[in-house]
């Protein structure tokens, strides 16, 4: 529909009003939700600035690159992304956070300009593992995490067979990252996966524990594994200060628009696997290719040598070394140190 004049005009403002509106309830958020921090987070001012954020989910250093190529804000490290491909396994608890914590910060090298919260799990065991662990998150460059409720080892969100522990325990897991959160630029999320517990008390349990862990110091809660659109609005109507959802293709949540979760009332929108599952796809139907014919016949789905190079920073990285390098013929680079002048 194409509008003109008046209509146009009124139709701006409308949607100018209503992202204002939408900005002014994540900041009344993000104020209820403060929990005695002493600032607010880079992702605090981000959801302040967006009022829903969107996090898609990368998994190595170089999808890290393409996300960030492609002017996305946020990142997220998911476990189920990483133990696929670091380990090649499925995401049943084989994944150590030491491992985590070194993939985390080779994405957060590759990125540096982009804010990355990192999944934690259940934070490696009780709450001095999950101390160590944020600490560890914190080190490696992350802006936050989630921490979920699960019983180790755990398991994928819509994986059959869940556990919770008991919900002080999982209270007693959220303070004790609060105090090693300090006053660190680290936003802290707690994760609830009792939906699964249960098919008629589940949600409500859910969004208790969700509302609880807020109150021990999470910065957002999340529960993970809605059945259902009204599942997830009443998630939205219930659950206190800022909310966080996730979105998995063929998982046991319905898909939902940016724009629609942002009316339920979330203010942080995870898409921690669609690009995992997507190069997946390419690798498949690559690999099938060349085995089948011998070669790639669909080159509209590569990147050509230049393009991935650029991509990767290669240009730059050969002008570093051109500059500092010690190769003949090239112009040195020369250091004053007191009493000597020698090239380097």
């Amino acid at each position: 529909m194409i509008l003109s004049g008046d209509k146009l005009h009124a139709h701006i403002c409308a949607n100018a009003c209503r992202s204002r509106t939408k900005r002014s309830v994540a900041s009344k958020a993000i104020t209820c939700s403060a929990n005695g921090a002493s600032k607010k987070t880079t992702i605090h001012k981000l959801i302040e600035q967006q009022s829903t954020l969107l996090i898609p989910g990368v998994h190595d250093a170089l999808s890290a690159k393409v996300l960030a190529h492609t002017g996305h804000v946020s990142a997220f490290v998911s476990g189920y992304a990483v133990s696929a491909t670091l380990l090649g396994e499925p995401d049943v608890g084989l994944l150590t956070p030491p491992e985590m914590s070194r993939k985390t910060s080779q994405i957060c090298m590759s990125i540096p300009q982009v804010p990355v919260i990192v999944d934690a799990d259940t934070g490696g065991g009780n709450v001095l593992n999950v101390q160590r662990t944020i600490k560890q998150f914190i080190a490696a460059g992350a802006k936050g995490c989630t921490l979920e409720d699960q019983k180790w080892p755990k398991k994928s969100g819509s994986v059959r067979g869940k556990e919770v522990i008991g919900m002080d325990e999982h209270i007693a897991k959220v303070a004790a990252a609060r105090e090693a959160i300090g006053d660190a630029d680290f936003f802290l999320i707690a994760r609830t996966d009792a939906r699964a517990t249960s098919s008629k008390r589940g949600l409500d349990e859910a969004i208790n524990r969700a509302n609880i862990y807020l109150e021990a110091g999470a910065d957002a809660s999340y529960v993970e594994g809605p059945r259902s659109i009204e599942e997830l609005k009443e998630i939205g109507k219930r659950q206190k200060g800022l909310k966080a959802c996730s979105m998995i293709y063929g998982s046991t949540t319905p898909l939902q628009s940016l724009s629609e979760l942002s009316d339920m009332g979330y203010h942080l929108v995870f898409r921690p696997l669609s690009a995992l599952y997507a190069a997946t796809k390419t690798l498949l139907d690559t690999y099938a290719q060349m085995l089948e014919v011998g070669k790639v016949t669909d080159l509209e789905q590569l990147l050509t040598f230049d393009q991935f190079n650029a991509l990767v920073g290669m240009e730059e990285k050969l002008q570093y070394e051109e500059k500092y390098g010690r190769g003949e013929g090239q112009e040195k680079l020369h250091v004053k140190v007191p009493g000597l002048s020698r090239p380097i």
